[in-house]
């Protein structure tokens, strides 16, 4: 008695219940419910609500190929961008009826394999992915069960895929020009490793170009989140104290490098809007750090449901072109980029 309360009805329980064959519970529970009369439509829901059924989507899926499943991999599930993003992905598959099914993999390529292998047996019907930067194999598989696949962020070499992301030669120049208009002239660019992650790769390239054309001094520095902070602080400390006859300021490549920035020049006691600082990335506590930090927003809402609406488009027509959707930053000013009546300011150090 205990194993048959325990388990879980079936959908032989609820057609015994509802005086009616398998056949029409499955019916009932899946895409042909208007194929049965009102009144065996009642009976079942009554019959199911009574012995507390639910369907098991999975098996239905498995075994149909429709798991109403999104899969979604970040590289980095503890930056906020990632957050924000999968926020977005989130609202766009609720509102299209869909779940969203979450992996992380710690930019780690091996996790990633992991967890392509794992959304593969789960048949999802579509996938965002916020790549390593490493060619994927693994993504093959996926597109032989014919799963629409966007790249979110971060290009792949030699992968044909629809793509959703920042417009990050845009942002560069919006970053550059506002703090050009700024007074700044000699500029610190702080970033993660580039290597094998095209979004680092181009706005640090876009920086490189960016600085020449304006007649700017452009400084850059990889920071490594295993490196400790006493490297980034000689670096940063070398650059306040290099004499100069303009501004100086910081631009960071993301929201993790202006956490780690921030950091710093509190510790060097440097007073900002003297010195320079703005990120790429909006967080929360960019406005709460005084006089507030100038930041460029990404629409992570906007990406998340492009992604989205990327995958349905792309399951509707095979087909169709690749596409390449680039969202323009919005640039939110305050007091750590103020302006500087003439050129002949000095960074604090």
């Amino acid at each position: 008695m205990a194993d048959d309360a325990a388990r879980h009805p079936t959908l032989h329980d609820v057609a015994k219940a509802a005086g009616a064959s398998k056949t029409s519970v499955s019916r009932y529970f899946g895409d042909e419910r208007e194929r049965l009369s009102s009144a065996l439509q009642a009976r079942i829901a009554t019959a199911a609500a009574q012995l507390g059924f639910s369907p098991n989507r999975m098996a239905r899926g498995l075994k149909g190929g429709h798991s109403q499943l999104i899969g979604m991999l970040v590289a980095d599930i503890r930056n906020p961008f990632s957050v924000a993003v999968m926020h977005g992905v989130e609202q766009a598959c609720r509102q299209r009826g869909y779940s969203l099914m979450l992996c992380n993999t710690d930019n780690d390529p091996a996790q990633e394999r992991a967890h392509l292998e794992l959304l593969s047996a789960y048949r999802v019907e579509g996938l965002v992915i916020n790549p390593t930067g490493s060619s994927l194999p693994a993504l093959d598989a996926l597109a032989a069960q014919n799963t629409p696949t966007v790249l979110l962020d971060r290009r792949l070499d030699h992968a044909h895929r629809d793509m959703v992301g920042l417009d990050n030669v845009l942002a560069i120049d919006m970053a550059l020009d506002h703090l050009a208009a700024q007074g700044y002239a000699e500029i610190f660019y702080l970033s993660e490793p580039a290597a094998q992650v095209s979004s680092r790769q181009q706005r640090l390239a876009r920086f490189q170009a960016g600085v020449a054309q304006r007649g700017l001094h452009g400084d850059t520095h990889c920071h490594s989140p295993e490196e400790s902070d006493a490297s980034l602080r000689d670096a940063l400390n070398a650059f306040l104290q290099r004499p100069a006859t303009a501004p100086k300021a910081v631009l960071c490549a993301n929201g993790n490098m202006t956490l780690a920035a921030t950091r710093i020049l509190q510790a060097l006691e440097v007073r900002l809007g003297s010195t320079g600082l703005m990120g790429i990335d909006e967080l929360d506590w960019c406005a709460l750090i005084e006089p507030g930090i100038t930041t460029l927003a990404q629409p992570t809402r906007a990406i998340g449901h492009s992604a989205v609406e990327c995958l349905l488009q792309r399951q509707a027509t095979p087909t169709r072109a690749i596409a390449d959707i680039q969202h323009p930053p919005t640039l939110i000013a305050r007091g750590s980029t103020r302006p500087h009546p003439t050129a002949n300011l000095f960074g604090d150090s």
